[in-house]
């Protein structure tokens, strides 16, 4: 009885390994790669869509959505931004630009 017990604990913990961020996963990253002389701006904007069981997708989370929200004219930098739930049952994406 104690070898299966063991080697159920083994089996969850290498599961657990497998499907890490798969039940949340909240990450923000830039889109952009050249970073040697990166300038923010003074203002920002945002853009988000969103989807719900992988059937259902709602908003516009493009670049010129973000900076039309911000007022922003010249794009400096971008970044984006998910938020996912139990293997993407949810998910929001956000777009968010710098510049001026």
């Amino acid at each position: 009885m104690r070898a299966i017990m063991k080697k159920s604990i083994l089996v969850l913990i290498l599961i657990s390994f497998l499907v890490s961020g798969c039940v949340y996963f909240n990450v923000q990253m830039p889109l952009g790669t050249e970073f040697n002389k990166t300038e923010l701006g003074t203002k920002i904007g945002q853009s988000k869509w969103h989807s719900v069981f992988w059937l259902v997708a709602w908003g516009d989370g493009g670049t010129k959505a973000a900076a039309e929200n911000g007022g922003i004219k010249v794009i400096r930098h971008a970044d984006t931004k998910i938020y996912s739930l139990l293997f993407g049952l949810y998910c929001e994406v956000t777009t968010i630009v710098y510049g001026d």
